[in-house]
């Protein structure tokens, strides 16, 4: 009975194990959560008292930075990634084998449109066209006389028939080796920079096997999927900023140029495209690209640092310099209602009003009454 009842607690025991370990690694992301929150709150501290230890206020007033609020345009932005690809782009292979006997371009080469780009061998092709047109010579010959002797009711029409066909069947011949002979001679599709050769003079050339990449970095475009809920609000041909997280100095704007017309089953995203010109070339292929789509646009916003936001049980608050009943300059805590933030600016929706001064440095070191020097 002892060793069931052992048994048992231990089963018990195991069946918990997991949810009690799962519970302490949820407990712990939490916790470097708060700490990565905590740990920038210290900084911002540490330079205020860093501020304050040297700063020029009255004694006994705790000296701030204001911001003087205004209506403002506020705009707020969806980023969805993208990738960045060329307009022009395609692996060179030929439409006809044989051995390759000129390769007339080197990585990094910049080419026309027309230009050479490898040769294959062709004489095989050569004699098969000289043959023909020998045998063409004859067999024209033969359809002429018996053309002649038909037309005078003097030949038979199978003889007339049989040289007439002959004859042509050897022009389609030949005009099928004179366009194998023409695909013996690769050349550039486009106009662009060859990216990579595969290939060396000597080697066999084969149908859908490439010889060279080729791409065109002056035209590139944008490849990037949206979620399908901001599908309504945009549209084709409108404008929208993408910028480039290895380039963090351009900002580029251009039109969508096409939206997918099928939701993906899995993501729910529908793909959008792009295209820009890149003269200068300084946008690659495949680097990253972040499409910024507006979804939402206030003229007459009001707007804060979102940083000096904070909230307590009541709600969302931030400081504002107010005067008290002597007319010195105090610190006012005012409760918010705010909408959305991008790029480290929040709009706030009530609360504020244009004219107010908002505590943006130094609102750490303040509480509701402090007094203050404005700096």
């Amino acid at each position: 009975m002892r060793k069931i009842l052992a048994l048992s607690i231990a089963v018990i025991l195991v069946s918990c194990g997991g949810s009690i370990e799962e519970q302490k690694k949820a407990k712990l992301a939490e916790l470097k959560e708060k700490a990565i929150t905590i740990d920038h709150e210290i900084k911002t501290l540490e330079n205020e008292l860093a501020e304050l230890k040297t700063g020029e206020g009255e004694s006994g007033k705790i000296p701030v930075y204001v911001e003087t609020l205004k209506q403002q345009l506020f705009e707020h932005f969806v980023i969805v990634n993208g990738v960045v690809e060329p307009v022009e782009e395609a692996k060179i292979s030929p439409e006809v084998g044989g051995q390759i006997v000129k390769v007339a371009v080197k990585k990094g080469d910049r080419v026309n449109a027309g230009q050479l780009l490898v040769e294959l061998n062709t004489s095989v092709t050569e004699r098969g066209i000289q043959e023909v047109n020998t045998a063409l010579e004859l067999a024209t010959k033969v359809y002429d006389k018996q053309k002649s002797l038909y037309d005078q009711n003097v030949g038979s029409e199978i003889q007339y028939l049989e040289a007439k066909s002959a004859k042509e069947s050897l022009e389609r011949k030949l005009e099928t080796l004179k366009a194998q002979l023409a695909m013996a001679v690769i050349k550039a599709p486009f106009s662009g920079i060859v990216d990579e050769v595969y290939v060396k003079e000597g080697e066999l050339g084969a149908p859908g096997a490439p010889l060279l990449h080729l791409v065109n970095l002056k035209r590139m475009k944008v490849k990037a999927n949206l979620a399908e809920n901001y599908l309504p609000k945009i549209d084709e041909g409108d404008m929208v900023k993408v910028s480039f997280p290895t380039f963090p100095d351009i900002l580029l704007s251009m039109p969508i140029k096409q939206i997918g017309n099928v939701v993906d089953y899995k993501s729910r995203t529908v793909p959008l495209e792009l295209e820009f010109a890149n003269a200068n070339e300084s946008i690659k292929a495949n680097q990253i690209a972040l499409v910024n789509l507006k979804d939402f646009e206030d003229t007459k916003a009001i707007v804060v640092p979102s940083l000096v936001v904070k909230q307590d049980s009541k709600g969302e608050f931030l400081f504002v310099v107010a005067k008290d009943e002597q007319g010195e300059a105090i610190a006012k805590k005012v409760y918010v209602n705010t909408g959305l933030s991008f790029r480290e600016r929040t709009m706030i929706k009530s609360g504020l009003a244009e004219g107010d001064q908002v505590i943006v440095s130094g609102f750490n070191l303040v509480g509701n009454g402090s007094k203050v020097t404005i700096k």
